[in-house]
């Protein structure tokens, strides 16, 4: 029973229980692409049936997770798939379960309110968002959000953070940036500014059908 329930997966060199960052990455980028198109049918064919899927499926995961075994947790398992020719990257596994315990409770609302009232407001799109960017975090960057908050809850020093950002360090050089970087992103920047006062007249005509020859208004 102990091996079932249990939360990290102990391994030669580490003192505390740990998992692989590139396995949460990868299903955290399954989660997000999920819950991102299921998004995608409410703001463009207000059809709320696949949301209530993947808020089900995604609750019952991370209730997997936290109070099972994250070894059976579907999308980890999936997403241990796709990296496994990937050398894993150890971090420490309890900031890990304090975030996919702010996961469930995320989760949880969201259920209560699509599923069990069958009814959507402004707490469900600032939920819907908030899980939109942990996700994308985490997938994208490899930063955990929901582990920022754990040392403010636990006296115990974080270990083992995804990057060794927890570990007070010198940059190296190749991480530096630069003050012309900096030019360029401002730059950047006021190119995207000057591109809408600019071109907006010509963005904002319909697209024609290259070899029907009609516009996509006429199409309607």
């Amino acid at each position: 029973m102990k091996n079932i329930i249990k939360f990290g997966e102990d391994v030669e060199g580490f003192n505390i229980p740990v998992m692989n960052e590139r396995e949460i990455r990868a299903a955290a980028g399954i989660l997000f692409l999920a819950t991102f198109l299921s998004l995608m049918f409410i703001l463009f064919k207000g059809n709320f049936i696949p949301i209530k899927y993947v808020i089900t499926l995604f609750l019952t995961d991370f209730l997997i997770r936290v109070f099972i075994n994250p070894k059976f947790s579907p999308t980890l398992i999936l997403g241990r798939l796709i990296v496994r020719n990937q050398t894993p990257e150890y971090v420490g596994a309890a900031q890990k379960k304090f975030a996919w315990i702010i996961g469930v409770v995320l989760a949880a609302t969201m259920f209560v309110f699509f599923i069990i009232v069958n009814a959507y407001s402004m707490i469900t799109g600032i939920i819907c968002l908030i899980c939109l960017i942990f996700l994308f975090f985490e997938s994208a960057f490899g930063i955990c959000l929901g582990c920022m908050f754990y040392p403010l809850f636990f006296k115990d020093k974080v270990q083992y953070c995804p990057g060794e950002v927890c570990d007070v360090r010198n940059k190296q050089d190749i991480q530096k940036t630069s003050v012309s970087q900096f030019l360029v992103l401002l730059a950047f920047a006021g190119y995207i500014l000057l591109a809408v006062w600019l071109m907006q007249g010509r963005f904002s005509e319909m697209p024609y059908d290259l070899f029907g020859g009609k516009s996509v208004e006429q199409t309607k």
